[in-house]
């Protein structure tokens, strides 16, 4: 087989095509050029471009191509050995930079794609950061809102301007239709519309509590959308194509009490209003979140402001309550201390106009005792001393029984002596057993001779307790036993009123009185203690004249020397033990030997006449003055009567020994005529000693008279006996001398 070889025929060449191809290599030649200059203008620019090198090669590559399409322009014609060799050189150098410009593209083209990813990664966060931005300049904004809306919701403190208020202001903010709030009416079963935005006074619409959109927002503390057709979003402008977008929002109510609205309840069962938020109808605006949210925020605040209003509310109710308490309990203490004044007034009044016709009729009777008289005569004279005495000591009774009530009797704490006491005490008592033929008896075993006390009060309290069982004692007798108590001897007398403190300053003086008398059933006992009540048994005498204040006044002097006081029987018919401890303190020796003179002490026999001692009385009352001149002159006084002080003031000399001046009240004609008596006689070594004599037995009168000078006060009604123990008393301690 034989092969071929021959060669196609040679293609003539076409002059236009090879004038075409011609003038095309120029123009990729010029545009190969021309690109490599333009890199080189952008590297210079850019000073921050990472890949210069690449551009380099890249502009070399190009470079070479270009230098290729330009040789090439020699070929189309008979050319030289020479442009051959430059071509291929040329065509060579082109493909060694072509292929490394290649292998470079491989490597550089990924970092490319990462600078782009971080480009797009970026502008992602520049697009969050922006919407961050957004969102911090609407919170910015809602805060702004909700500074604002809280500021005028706090402006006030009425409530019915809070909830007014934030209508108005969430309706100015968010641009609303119609803003609602319905409030729980007080069954608790239903909402009533109470405020709105576009009407001031919406009556007439309810709502059942229970529906479950109602439900659902005050299962919530977030607003939630409901259904524009909703019967709580009904109340808006009628004639509307599309209907608003609606939200509602539950509202705290911490306090209902007190604010009445259309019945509102004093405390709700679900203790929520409900607001409703209704945007612009025919608009296609709807709520956004940083809205809801100052909804919500708004809801907060007005829960907090209404509760503050409504602690400001019960605060001024309880502050206006307690002022109208205080002013009446002012007034009634003004009425108080003015019905204390009163009938203090009154029983200093009735104090001295009382004692000054008994003073007349004791002293007289007193004085008829010791003339010459028939038996039948002393009876009638002895039976009006009694009765006069019975009287007097009635009238102390309710004197002192005034002054524990109102407390203003104080003890005169002073030492005395205890033996003496009990031995006066059984003096007084034994003549009034002895007529009745009973036996007293007293046992005072281990007592100290002195004690610090009120003796006054005390002996009072003996007397009524002994003569109480002396008086409702037929037959038998009566025994007296006085101890100082030991800690289990107490036990049985403590009560809410009296608990025993034992010291070394002061001891517990225990007395049991047991009589043999009628005694008294268990369960009239307490009774004894009361004012103006008798429980006298049915055996005793109806004539005693007991007047019920007794044991009653003795209870109140005992609990004031903080003691306490019984009274033990166990029937009608088994007699009685009458038992009381008072508190007395420990006399010291020094207390001792200052122990001041009795002012009514027993009479010295030896000094039963005072003829010859000048006294002057000086007495406004023409009757008392008489039947006074008329006791001192029977004990053989030279008296020399007055009715006024300045008389008195003339009148008195340094021969008269004692000055008798009545007085009733501080401050009175009596004080002034003492206090000038006390200086026209100062200095003298012989000057009158002044006594007191008065029907106001008050500590504070008494303290006057003492502190002006006056060395005696005698309380009316005065008898002989008494006005014969008194000028004993000035003579034997040495304020008037013995009459020669």
């Amino acid at each position: 087989m034989e092969l071929c070889n021959c060669i196609e025929s040679p293609w003539p060449a076409d002059e236009l095509l090879v004038k075409y191809q011609y003038i095309s290599d120029f123009f990729i030649a010029l545009a190969y050029f021309s690109i490599p200059l333009e890199l080189i203008y952008f590297v210079k620019k850019s000073a921050v471009f990472p890949y210069r090198w690449v551009l380099v090669q890249f502009g070399a590559f190009i470079v070479l191509c270009g230098a290729t399409h330009l040789i090439s322009l020699w070929t189309y014609s008979m050319h030289s050995r020479t442009v051959a060799i430059v071509m291929t050189m040329a065509k060579t150098s082109t493909a060694v930079v072509s292929c490394a410009t290649a292998l470079m593209l491989v490597h550089i083209i990924p970092d490319l794609l990462s600078v782009k990813t971080r480009e797009l990664f970026l502008k992602n966060k520049a697009d969050e950061l922006d919407r961050e931005m957004g969102l911090i300049r609407t919170q910015e904004e809602t805060g702004r809102h909700v500074r604002m809306l809280t500021h005028e919701i706090r402006s006030t403190l009425d409530r019915h301007t809070i909830l007014k208020t934030t209508l108005v202001e969430l309706g100015r903010t968010l641009g609303l239709e119609e803003c609602s709030l319905w409030m729980p009416t007080r069954t608790g079963l239903e909402l009533q519309l109470s405020y709105t935005l576009r009407h001031q006074n919406p009556v007439g619409f309810t709502v059942p509590i229970q529906l479950p959109e109602i439900n659902r927002v005050f299962n919530t503390n977030h607003a939630v959308k409901i259904s524009p057709n909703s019967p709580v979003a009904r109340f808006r402008p009628a004639g509307k194509y599309m209907l608003g977008e609606v939200v509602a929002v539950r509202v705290p109510l911490l306090h209902l009490s007190n604010f009445e609205i259309h019945d509102w309840p004093e405390l709700s069962t679900r203790r929520y209003a409900l607001m409703v938020l209704m945007l612009p109808s025919d608009s296609a605006r709807q709520w956004h979140t940083h809205e809801l949210e100052l909804v919500e925020v708004v809801a907060d605040q007005v829960a907090v402001a209404l509760s503050h209003a409504a602690i400001l509310e019960e605060s001024m109710r309880a502050r206006d309550l307690l002022m109208e308490q205080n002013v009446a309990l002012d007034l009634a203490r003004r009425e108080a201390e003015m019905a204390v004044r009163a009938r203090n007034d009154f029983l200093a009044v009735m104090n001295h106009e009382m004692r000054t016709p008994m003073h007349s009729i004791i002293a007289l009777s007193s004085l008829l005792q010791e003339t010459e008289l028939t038996p039948e005569q002393r009876l009638m004279v002895e039976t009006i001393l009694k009765s006069s005495n019975l009287l007097a000591t009635l009238i102390n009774d309710v004197l002192d029984l005034s002054r524990l009530e109102d407390g203003s009797l104080q003890l005169e704490m002073s030492t005395f002596n205890l033996h003496s006491l009990l031995r006066e005490v059984l003096n007084l008592i034994k003549p009034i057993a002895s007529v009745k033929k009973l036996y007293v008896t007293m046992n005072v075993p281990d007592l100290p001779e002195y004690a610090v006390g009120d003796e006054k009060r005390l002996m009072q309290v003996f007397l009524n307790v002994v003569g109480n069982a002396v008086k409702f004692t037929k037959e038998g007798g009566i025994t007296v036993s006085a101890v100082v108590a030991k800690p289990d001897s107490l036990k049985d007398l403590q009560s809410p009123e009296f608990y025993p403190k034992q010291s070394e300053n002061h001891f517990y003086l225990r007395v049991e009185v047991k009589d043999t008398g009628s005694g008294i059933d268990p369960q009239d006992i307490p009774k004894l203690f009361m004012k103006f009540v008798q429980n006298q048994p049915p055996l005793a005498s109806k004539s005693n004249g007991c007047s019920g204040l007794g044991l009653a006044i003795c209870k109140r002097f005992v609990n004031l020397m903080e003691g306490n006081i019984c009274i033990q029987s166990e029937g009608s018919g088994q007699g009685s033990t009458a038992i009381f401890v008072v508190k007395l303190g420990v006399a010291s020796r020094s207390n001792q030997l200052m122990l001041p003179f009795p002012q009514q002490g027993l009479v010295n026999p030896v000094n039963s006449s005072f003829s010859g001692i000048k006294v002057v009385l000086m007495d406004d009352n023409g009757a008392s003055r008489m039947v006074t001149k008329g006791l001192l002159a029977h004990l053989g006084c030279n008296v020399f009567p007055v009715s006024s002080a300045d008389e008195c003031f003339r009148v008195v000399t340094s021969e008269h020994k004692v000055v008798f001046i009545t007085v009733s009240m501080p401050g009175c004609d009596g004080f002034k005529v003492a206090r000038k008596l006390h200086e026209k006689f100062s200095g003298r070594p012989e000057r009158p000693v002044l006594v007191a004599i008065t029907g106001n037995n008050d500590r504070t009168l008494k303290d006057s008279c003492m502190r002006i000078g006056m060395a005696g006060f005698m309380l009316k009604p005065v008898s002989v006996g008494k006005m014969r123990s008194l000028l004993s008393n000035l003579l034997d301690h040495g304020h008037i001398a013995e009459s020669q």
